[in-house]
C-alpha cells in the first residue's frame, strides 16, 4: 500500500470515529476496559475532543509522513503497536478518560527521528532531543493553556511520554535487531 493512501485511510477512520454512536463505543475509558471492553485500548486513540483536536492530530500525522517518508508498512506497524503501548500503560496511570493520537504521534515521531540518527543522518538528532526537550518541558510545567482551550480538555501529557518512551524503545529493539542480524 501507498503511504499516502495509508495517511489517508487513517485519516477518514478518525473522522469517522468522531461520530456517534462509534464514538461512544470507542473512546479509552476506564470502566469501560475493566469490564472487558478490551478494544478500547487501541481505539481510544483515535477518537477526539472535538474537530479541532482532529485537525491538529491529523495534520501532524500528515506532517511526520512527508518529513520522514516511511513506507506503509513502518507506519502501519509503528502505529499500531505505538497505540497499544499507550492505550495499555494509560490503565496504570490515574487516567479514567483519554481520547487522541498525540501519545501515539509523539511515539511516531521518535521513532522515525531515532532510526534515522541511528543510520547516520546527524541532523535527525535535532529532532529526536527536541522533541525529548518538548515532552520533559510538558512534564514539568504543563501543557499550554491554549491547546487545553483548543481541544476542550486536559492533555494527557502522560499519553505523550509514555508514547515518546514507547517509541524509543521499538526502534532502539528494531535497530538492535537488524544490526545483530546482519552480524551472524
Amino acid at each position: 500500500m501507498n503511504l499516502y493512501l495509508l495517511l489517508l485511510l487513517i485519516s477518514f477512520v478518525c473522522l469517522g470515529l468522531q461520530y456517534e454512536p462509534l464514538a461512544h463505543f470507542t473512546v479509552w475509558t476506564l470502566p469501560a476496559i475493566e469490564h472487558g471492553q478490551w478494544w478500547r485500548i487501541l481505539t481510544g486513540n483515535f477518537v477526539h475532543t472535538n474537530f479541532a483536536h482532529l485537525e491538529m492530530n491529523l495534520a501532524a500525522l500528515w506532517l511526520i509522513g512527508f518529513i520522514f517518508k516511511p513506507s506503509a508498512k513502518r507506519l502501519a506497524v509503528l502505529l499500531i503497536s505505538i497505540s497499544f503501548i499507550v492505550g495499555t500503560l494509560l490503565l496504570f496511570t490515574s487516567l479514567t478518560w483519554y481520547v487522541g493520537l498525540s501519545g501515539t504521534l509523539h511515539g511516531l515521531f521518535v521513532s522515525l527521528a531515532l532510526k534515522e540518527a541511528l543510520e547516520g543522518r546527524k541532523s535527525s538528532w535535532l529532532l529526536f532531543f527536541g522533541v525529548i526537550a518538548k515532552v520533559a518541558w510538558e512534564q514539568t510545567f504543563g501543557a499550554p493553556e491554549e491547546t487545553v482551550r483548543l481541544i476542550g480538555a486536559q492533555v494527557a501529557i502522560q499519553a505523550h511520554l509514555i508514547g515518546l518512551c514507547g517509541g524509543c524503545l521499538i526502534s532502539m529493539v528494531l535497530w538492535w535487531y537488524q544490526n545483530h542480524r546482519e552480524i551472524k
